[in-house]
Formats: C-alpha cells, sequence, structure tokens
C-alpha cells in the first residue's frame, strides 16, 4: 500500500468513527442510519469521475445518492430510508423486493458492484431524475437474517470501484447493530407503509 492510499484509508477510518459516534446520540433508526449513508454519499467513490470521457451522455449531470433500502414487514418492497440526494417526493421510494439489483441482493444477500451500469442491460431506472451509472449495495443483516441493503449510486459512469465496495461494507457494518440498539422492526412497523410511499411497481420509469 502506498502512503497515499494509507492516509486515505486512515482519513476514512476517522469519518466512519466519527459518523458512528454521532449514529449513536441519535433519536432513533432513520436518524442514526443518516449519519453513515451521509458518509456513503460524501466520501466514496471517485469525484472526478464525470471528466472520464464518456462517463456522461448529453444531459446528464454529476451528482450521487445513497440510502437503506429496508425489507418491508409483508416483503413486498425494498423501502428507502435515510436517503442522501434523492428527490424528496421518493423519500419512501419502494421497490418490489424480487426487481433488479436490489433483488438480487435479498435473493444472493451478497454484495454488487456496477461500475458501469451500461454493461448490464437488466438495470432499471428507479430514481425519479434520471438513470444512474455506477452504484453498489452491500447487505444488512441482524441476528443472522438480513433487513436491508445500503446503497450508493452515481450519474457518472465508472465512480466506484472495489476498493468504494470495500469501504461500503464498513460502513454496513456500522449500521447494522444501529437495527438492534434503536429497534429497527418497530420503528419500521410504524412507518410502513408510508403515506408518501412511492411505489416503483406502479410508476415504472423505464417500462
Amino acid at each position: 500500500m502506498t502512503q497515499a492510499a494509507a492516509g486515505t484509508d486512515e482519513r476514512f477510518a476517522d469519518r466512519l468513527e466519527h459518523a458512528a459516534v454521532a449514529a449513536e446520540a441519535a433519536t432513533d433508526f432513520e436518524a442514526a442510519a443518516s449519519e453513515l449513508t451521509a458518509l456513503a454519499h460524501d466520501a466514496l467513490g471517485d469525484h472526478e469521475a464525470a471528466a472520464r470521457p464518456g462517463a456522461l451522455l448529453a444531459g446528464e449531470r454529476d451528482y450521487r445518492v445513497s440510502g437503506i433500502f429496508l425489507i418491508t414487514p409483508d416483503r413486498q418492497f425494498n423501502m428507502l430510508v435515510a436517503n442522501r440526494g434523492f428527490p424528496p417526493e421518493q423519500r419512501r421510494l419502494a421497490i418490489p423486493i424480487e426487481w433488479n439489483h436490489p433483488g438480487e441482493v435479498v435473493r444472493g444477500e451478497r454484495a454488487i458492484l456496477l461500475e458501469n451500469t451500461d454493461e448490464h442491460g437488466q438495470f432499471r431506472q428507479f430514481l425519479k431524475t434520471s438513470r444512474m451509472g455506477s452504484s453498489m449495495y452491500v447487505p444488512l443483516f441482524a441476528d443472522g437474517a438480513m433487513f436491508g441493503q445500503i446503497v450508493a449510486a452515481a450519474q457518472a459512469r465508472w465512480t466506484y470501484a472495489a476498493a468504494d465496495l470495500e469501504q461500503l461494507r464498513q460502513i454496513a457494518a456500522a449500521v447494522e447493530p444501529l437495527w438492534t440498539r434503536f429497534d429497527g422492526p418497530a420503528w419500521l412497523a410504524c412507518d410502513y407503509p408510508a403515506d408518501d410511499l412511492w411505489d416503483a411497481g406502479a410508476r415504472a420509469l423505464d417500462g
């Protein structure tokens, strides 16, 4: 590992520790998890990726999102919470649980990295504003059972690589104990179905 890489890892470790401490002082699961999705949004990925030829197509812009998709109690949806960067009306974006890569994460209970979503023909658009060009997903577990997944995505292709996925795994490990600490199941039972649930199955954006 180079000195620069070691310094980057140390800075990330410091930011992760800071976010985890802030999460412990939160009042509920979503507020706690938001401290960590903010880190995923701000710290991960190549923030210069948009400058690469072909990273952005005409009409696209450089931005990122992050959040957690929780498996709803009825196992109908992967539902967004603790989001960063999503449109306000998609605060409770709900993707049918079998759909696309979030559905694949639920089925396989394993992480997925898509450095360039153009290379994955089955990639669907769920974000109302645009189709993302690079994305990654890491499952979340409590007592051996998967309860959701943390995600990060960017409009620019090649924003995320294997090193970013490893750091998202570290963020996921900090999220997991919050589910028990803040009684995530009880919190979710009170929130779902939310009045502003945005059903992606009923509002398919790309067929």
